[in-house]
């Protein structure tokens, strides 16, 4: 499954870099984050539980941020177990570049998930995950301070 999204925050980028980094921004972002810690420089463990509206799974899981160019972009990758529905993983691609109105944000991710998860559908996982992505990002600015939209795809 492929997502993705192109957002606009209306902050400087640096101070968008240090949200996204930012534990307590990250956990009022994420729907459903329960925890969200940094356990090494470049690995943070989450238990996140995810509303698929007919199951409600926790999911806990290791992300590694990888490729890392600081305030411009990074690859983050994980996974999460899902206990008895199976286990999810995903690898994202965030870019931020400077725009006269603020940050533009690239967000690219490429998911994948088994077992029970998969039963639910492929549509309603894959409509499921689109949303939760494009509400953290507007949970994410409102964390920040700032006003955000989409901008199209090109």
């Amino acid at each position: 499954m492929q997502f993705g999204g192109h957002y606009l925050i209306a902050a400087r980028r640096e101070d968008v870099w240090l949200a996204l980094n930012d534990t307590a921004v990250l956990k009022e972002a994420i729907p459903g984050c329960r925890r969200i810690e940094w356990v090494t420089p470049a690995t943070l463990v989450a238990e996140i539980a995810v509303d698929f509206g007919v199951v409600k799974p926790v999911f806990t899981g290791d992300l590694e941020l990888s490729d890392v160019v600081p305030a411009q972009s990074y690859t983050l990758s994980g996974g999460g177990r899902g206990g008895l529905l199976g286990l999810a993983r995903a690898d994202a691609r965030v870019t931020l570049a400077d725009h006269d109105q603020g940050t533009e944000l690239r967000f690219s991710a490429d998911g994948q998930a088994s077992g029970r998860i998969m039963k639910l559908g492929h549509a309603l996982v894959g409509n499921r995950a689109q949303w939760v992505i494009d509400g953290f990002f507007e949970r994410f600015a409102k964390a920040m301070g700032a006003s955000w939209h989409t901008l199209e795809a090109d």
